[in-house]
């Protein structure tokens, strides 16, 4: 698959990598695993001079036996005898930054803790002293979100503060979906489109996939998924083994649960049979797995809340795949892309509800986008998206099948909207469905 989108963070990164010409600049590339950020710095510093430095789990010798390899075939940097500590290294780069323009790219950051974590303060002491006259674009980029927020964001860190331009890279928005989709179906439909959204969330890697291997329908997709060889079997494992640690497995008890439709924190609590508190604000606060949806425009520490697993993929995973590791074990397949055919329609009915309040939020047109339910749990509004400047806005209801839609019923949901709230708001009532896509 070609590459696609990313030209806002392309245009940043090309005018970070110009300002390095003059002085050092430190830009750190975060985002989720599988989302495109290695392509992204090396499309968009294409023909630059740069090394690629990969930091795998090795010890501190052997990276840095690799690692002088690399710069004196990449970048020329002459280096005598045999660096065995990232500070020798680090220096060598500074210095030979004082003389010329170059990039370094440093790929799986956050890997530096498992190495030596007293690299960071290392890397620290010699940006302070280096950098104001340095011509180095140092460019790091990490997957683990929680670690890299740490070594960025923690105010008892050494790189608190360094980064000269911080940089998160999202999934592909729904217009690229649909480019994707078109180029390679050009009379895809729209299940298709909401299945490539609900599989992928727009994550450029399991797109590539899909698309590679000329999965351009619903059924194509979901029989790729359900293949004993299949890559998105283990891949939700795979992705979260390295943020959880030991903690791993009430993590993933707690996915599956909200996945599986018990959302609220005392159904949670009573399944685990014990309080889930620290674990919730750990996947919403630290991990950024889940959010707690409220009621648009709820008060802060409104009760009326419930959680859901923010990522696409990781909210199909935890539905349809993680639960039946035991037919996947026995190479049960058929029964486990059954089962997913069952469900389907039931599933996407909130996968669509997602769909159009991304769309409404991507158009620019509203500041605000999200559900509305009152303290019953009743009368909930599918889609309030509003323009906080403007006072305008627009309530939607939203179902796969149109005739499932009642503008009377949205009426009232509407009228019982809090005036205090929602009183200065012109609200426009609006229909969406599958037709709508």
């Amino acid at each position: 698959m070609k590459f696609y989108d990313r030209e806002i963070e392309m245009d940043l990164l090309q005018q970070n990598e110009r300002q390095a010409e003059q002085t050092g600049v430190f830009t750190v590339l975060t985002g989720r695993r599988r989302v495109g950020k290695t392509s992204l710095i090396l499309n968009a510093l294409k023909g630059n001079t740069m090394a690629y430095l990969f930091v795998s789990k090795d010890s501190e010798a052997v990276l840095c036996q690799k690692f002088q390899q690399v710069l004196e075939e990449q970048l020329g940097i002459p280096i005598f005898g045999q660096a065995t500590h990232f500070r020798d290294l680090f220096e060598m780069i500074m210095k030979a930054s004082l003389q010329r323009h170059f990039t370094v790219f440093i790929d799986e950051f956050q890997n530096l803790y498992k190495v030596n974590p007293s690299i960071f303060s290392e890397i620290q002491d010699l940006w302070d002293r280096y950098h104001r006259n340095s011509q180095l674009h140092l460019v790091v980029s990490g997957s683990i979100r929680s670690l890299m927020k740490r070594i960025f964001e923690d105010e008892n860190e050494p790189l608190y503060g360094r980064p000269t331009s911080k940089l998160t890279l999202l999934p592909f928005r729904i217009e690229v979906l649909k480019q994707i989709l078109r180029d390679h179906k050009p009379d895809y439909g729209n299940e298709d489109l909401l299945c490539l959204y609900m599989i992928t969330g727009g994550v450029a890697k399991y797109v590539e996939l899909l698309m590679d291997a000329r999965c351009f329908t619903k059924e194509k997709m979901l029989n790729y998924v359900c293949r004993p060889d299949s890559y998105f079997l283990s891949e939700g494992r795979d992705l979260l083994n390295q943020e959880f640690g030991d903690e791993g497995n009430t993590y993933f008890s707690i996915l599956q649960l909200i996945a599986g439709g018990l959302t609220k924190r005392s159904e949670i609590d009573g399944a685990m049979q014990k309080d889930m508190g620290t674990f919730l604000q750990n996947l919403e606060a630290n991990f950024h797995l889940v959010v707690r949806r409220k009621p648009l425009l709820a008060k802060p520490n409104s009760k009326t809340t419930s959680y859901e697993i923010s990522d696409q993929f990781l909210r199909f995973w935890f539905r349809f795949i993680w639960p039946h590791q035991s037919l996947i074990e026995r190479q049960l397949m058929a029964a486990l892309r059954q089962n997913m055919g069952e469900h389907y329609e039931q599933f996407t009915g909130r996968t669509l509800e997602q769909y159009f309040q991304a769309k409404a939020m991507e158009s620019g047109a509203f500041t605000v986008v999200g559900n509305w339910w009152n303290r019953k749990g009743e009368s909930e509004i599918d889609m309030l998206a509003l323009n906080e400047f403007e006072g305008t806005g627009i309530a939607a209801e939203i179902k796969r099948n149109p005739k499932k839609i009642s503008f009377s019923e949205l009426e009232k949901k509407v009228n019982s909207l809090p005036s205090s709230d929602f009183g200065k708001y012109n609200l426009t009532l609006q229909a969406y469905s599958l037709e709508d896509m």
